[in-house]
């Protein structure tokens, strides 16, 4: 299990994404930031993207957090075991994977900077949300699928290891183009 972070810490670390996106893309040109070693491997477009995408997700859940007790939520990349209860089948897949949004949103024809500008204004949002919650709002939660309860401070923590994670294959799909 990872290690507890601070929420003032992980708050920090989230502020700080946006412009560390904007250094390591530079002046890339096109070509450099859609570049995939193998066609499973993503671009640092697709990284953008998906970052872009799931902030629009985060605020969601959060603001359904504020107003529903210990919501059940949906996250990319964690099916829940109970999948025919949530109405999943081999009809209605899962629709949280990241793959089959990189190709069905068509990232890859996305603009890298007009999604680190989407990026960068959803997470300034998320940040304004998060910096006006009370101490009693930081300890509301939602259910994870497959990590249980997870509070306001449990879910940024995850957020600013999730910002690292995209941020060093960002890094390394530059470093491979």
């Amino acid at each position: 299990m990872a290690q507890p972070v601070e929420p003032d810490r992980a708050l920090a670390r989230l502020a700080r994404t946006a412009a560390e996106l904007r250094d390591a893309i530079g002046a890339g040109d096109d070509r450099a930031l859609s570049h995939r070693a193998t066609p499973g491997d993503w671009s640092a477009k697709d990284v953008v993207c998906h970052l872009r995408d799931i902030e629009e997700l985060v605020i969601t859940r959060f603001h359904t957090m504020l107003v529903m007790d210990e919501p059940r939520v949906l996250v990319v990349g964690a099916e829940p075991a109970d999948g025919a209860a949530w109405g999943f089948d081999e009809k209605v897949p899962f629709p949280m994977d990241a793959d089959r949004w990189r190709a069905e949103r068509q990232y890859e024809r996305n603009d890298t900077a007009a999604a680190l500008a989407a990026f960068a204004r959803r997470r300034g949002e998320v940040l304004a949300l998060l910096g006006r919650l009370s101490p009693a709002q930081w300890e509301r939660a939602a259910i994870h699928p497959t990590r249980g309860r997870l509070t306001f401070a449990d879910w940024t923590a995850a957020m600013a290891r999730h910002d690292d994670a995209h941020l060093a294959q960002l890094r390394q799909s530059l470093s491979l183009a």
